[in-house]
């Protein structure tokens, strides 16, 4: 099957990925210019590749046609600014297994290379273990594109995949890798030591890329990389150099500004991204925008890590 143009997907490589946020104008109609504008931004600060409809970027807020907007707007900025062989994933989780197909479909029309799934989470108590794995080998089976596990109880009703779940669902050969905010480092460790070679094991969040190193995994898909992208691909860029002290004092940076998007989520990223850089406060309701008395004492907490970014800009 054709996809994008080409035979295969891009394929999935270790690195920094960033799931963006998603852009509205004032009427809360999808902001298409600001959402290709963000990622050619992105793709200019050397990160490995980009993620939509994830839990940043609001996928429970849009509708199916959004959602293929989104991802289009991304794939065309990506393909028109020198960024043709970046990967593009696309968040396609669902309550049910059918909708959940459907969106894989989608995201491989409109210029996805992989999709990134939640485990379904309304119906909990009602799900076995074996339901669950089913469902998983369901979507990967029918998915034109390539699936990562996206591994999220935060998200989720608390439901936690075991490493014992995620390494069965390993041997499956189209689902390649998975996204852990369960933020488990002993988990992300047994995965990475047991998967097959080619399946990828990202750390969810930022403040532990160099953790994650250690133990053997891909890199990280960090929400707060919408913000100081360069200085998230440093710290990966100095434990491969293997200046190790050098890498934990950008980790540090990078660990304080990251707590800052987990406490506030991605209300608070977009607050820093129309502080810093002129756009994308506007969340869809019933989240709203801070005050302009929180959003600029959260500027301020950012400082550090935007000075770091700023430096490491001018001197790319």
């Amino acid at each position: 099957m054709a996809i994008n143009g080409t035979s295969t997907p891009r394929p999935l490589t270790p690195g920094v990925y960033v799931p963006t946020v998603a852009f509205f104008s004032s009427n809360e109609d999808v902001d298409v210019p600001t959402v290709e504008n963000h990622a050619v931004y992105l793709a200019k600060s050397g990160v490995t590749g980009l993620v939509v409809q994830g839990s940043n970027g609001e996928a429970v807020h849009l509708d199916r046609d959004e959602r293929k907007l989104i991802t289009s707007a991304t794939r065309r900025a990506l393909n028109a600014n020198g960024a043709e062989s970046m990967p593009l994933i696309v968040g396609c989780g669902s309550s049910s297994t059918r909708e959940t197909i459907q969106f894989c479909k989608d995201a491989a029309e409109a210029g996805g290379d992989a999709t990134l799934v939640l485990p379904p989470s309304y119906y909990k108590g009602l799900l076995t273990t074996a339901a669950l794995h089913e469902h998983f080998r369901a979507v990967a089976d029918a998915s034109p594109i390539p699936v990562l596990i996206y591994n999220f109880p935060g998200a989720c009703s608390g439901l936690d995949l075991s490493s014992d779940d995620i390494l069965t669902l390993s041997q499956h050969p189209n689902i390649i890798g998975v996204k852990l905010t369960c933020m488990n480092t002993g988990k992300l460790a047994r995965i990475a030591a047991e998967a097959p070679p080619r399946f990828l094991t990202f750390g969810g969040s930022a403040d532990f890329t160099l953790q994650t190193l250690i133990a053997g995994g891909a890199g990280i898909i960090g929400g707060v990389a919408n913000l100081i992208p360069r200085s998230c691909v440093r710290v990966m860029d100095l434990y491969r150099a293997g200046k190790v002290e050098e890498a934990q004092r950008i980790q540090a940076v990078v660990a304080r500004a990251d707590w800052l998007a987990i406490k506030g989520g991605y209300v608070a990223v977009k607050s820093a991204l129309q502080s810093y850089r002129g756009y994308g406060a506007l969340p869809r309701r019933p989240c709203v925008a801070l005050s302009a008395a929180d959003a600029a004492a959260l500027k301020e907490q950012f400082s550090e890590s935007m000075e770091l970014e700023r430096t490491l800009e001018k001197s790319a």
